[in-house]
């Protein structure tokens, strides 16, 4: 393989400037895709995702899981959540997505969208608890979804639809300049359920 074939393989990067956002397209056999989300909405204990705003705190409709490999506290939102153990299928995911990327990743949040009616608004993931810089890799499966980028400062916009069973990483500075947000929409009934895998500063 010659350094041009090398550089096709990259996936571009989506962003303008200042970060770096790669999009690798479906990982998985659709069948295989199929049975890992099919596991996610049985096994996996959901739980309602809490915010506290404006002193007052919010229940989401969306629904959200943290496994790590030691307990380790996220905090985000103003609450705290507490790690669960990898299940043998997360480790597996995860370990398929660091030979992916090159990264390496120690948790995983995982969010459960029941529909197009549930979405995330804007914001960046840079809590105090997150590696400054660090990669995040998120997985996708279920319901075919957009996701979105504005520029903190430009307001620039870039926005993808994630597949089913599909990977994209944000990495570099992109969580301080940019925001990214999964709109709702009419256009889905059916559930979606996002992995996202980070690493916890230990």
């Amino acid at each position: 393989m010659d350094l041009f074939s090398q550089l096709e393989d990259k996936p571009p990067n989506i962003l303008h400037r200042d970060g770096t956002v790669n999009y690798y397209g479906t990982l998985l056999h659709h069948s295989d895709a199929n049975a890992y989300l099919a596991y996610f909405l049985d096994k996996i204990d959901w739980r309602h995702d809490e915010a506290i705003i404006f002193g007052k705190r919010i229940t989401t409709k969306r629904k959200v899981a943290w496994h790590a490999e030691r307990p380790f506290e996220y905090t985000y939102s103003k609450t705290t959540k507490t790690a669960l153990p990898w299940t043998e299928e997360l480790s597996y995911l995860k370990g398929m997505v660091e030979k992916e990327t090159g990264e390496t990743f120690n948790s995983c949040l995982l969010n459960l969208y029941h529909n197009g009616d549930e979405g995330m608004a804007w914001h960046s993931d840079g809590e105090k608890d997150l590696e400054k810089n660090g990669a995040i890799a998120s997985l996708s499966f279920g319901a075919e979804r957009k996701f979105s980028f504005k520029h903190k400062k430009t307001k620039e916009t870039a926005s993808l639809f994630l597949q089913h069973g599909s990977l994209l990483i944000m990495k570099g500075t992109t969580q301080t300049y940019w925001l990214h947000r999964l709109p709702p929409t009419k256009t889905t009934t059916q559930p979606r359920v996002n992995l996202t895998f980070r690493t916890i500063v230990c």
